[in-house]
């Protein structure tokens, strides 16, 4: 997991995040990308995740494609792809597995509906996006041109800038905790 920020993320820009019911999750098109150790909880708990999901998707056995990938940013050193179906609903026409037709995700439903954090089954890719990681295995943004310009992108263009500290404040505490993300904040921003 990753547990420091790219210095890009003290920068303040002009984007917001976008809102489920506007964008009808749109980042769900390609997937994500599950580390094994994320895998092995999420099919451990299929019994609590599968009355979340559509009938014809709560076997187990389809939910990831099976194909191994290395990733060292992830417990476990690997990767598995969650499956992605045809979706004529949905952005681009396909969708993973685990988006319901409400767009929310049946992984962070079932969490909630369990009494557990949000995230508590939700892949780490999923919580980062659309943060991301580069070289050295810090989180980061990409440019925010080519994310606010990309439809599916889960930022929006704003008129005014904002931190990008508190934009991602939620998953920057997830992955950080309380007492480094506080730290990072200047005392001006604190108090907003």
């Amino acid at each position: 997991m990753p547990d420091t920020i790219n210095p890009r993320l003290l920068n303040s820009e002009p984007l917001c995040r976008c809102q489920l019911d506007e964008c009808r999750a749109a980042c769900c098109l390609y997937g994500v990308w599950v580390g094994k150790d994320e895998v092995d909880q999420i099919i451990t708990s299929a019994v609590t995740i599968m009355p979340y999901l559509p009938t014809e998707r709560r076997d187990p056995e389809i939910w990831f494609t099976g194909s191994l990938e290395t990733d060292p940013n992830v417990p476990g050193g690997a990767v598995i792809h969650s499956r992605v179906l045809d979706d004529a609903n949905h952005y681009g026409n396909s969708a993973c597995i685990f988006m319901r037709p409400d767009w929310r995700c049946a992984l962070q439903v079932a969490a909630q509906e369990d009494g557990l954090h949000p995230w508590h089954w939700k892949p780490m890719y999923c919580i980062l996006h659309p943060l991301d990681l580069d070289d050295k295995g810090r989180i980061t943004l990409d440019e925010a041109a080519l994310l606010a310009g990309e439809p599916a992108s889960c930022l929006r263009p704003i008129q005014d800038r904002q931190p990008l500290l508190l934009t991602f404040e939620p998953e920057l505490r997830y992955f950080l905790g309380d007492a480094a993300y506080e730290a990072l904040l200047p005392s001006s921003t604190e108090e907003t």
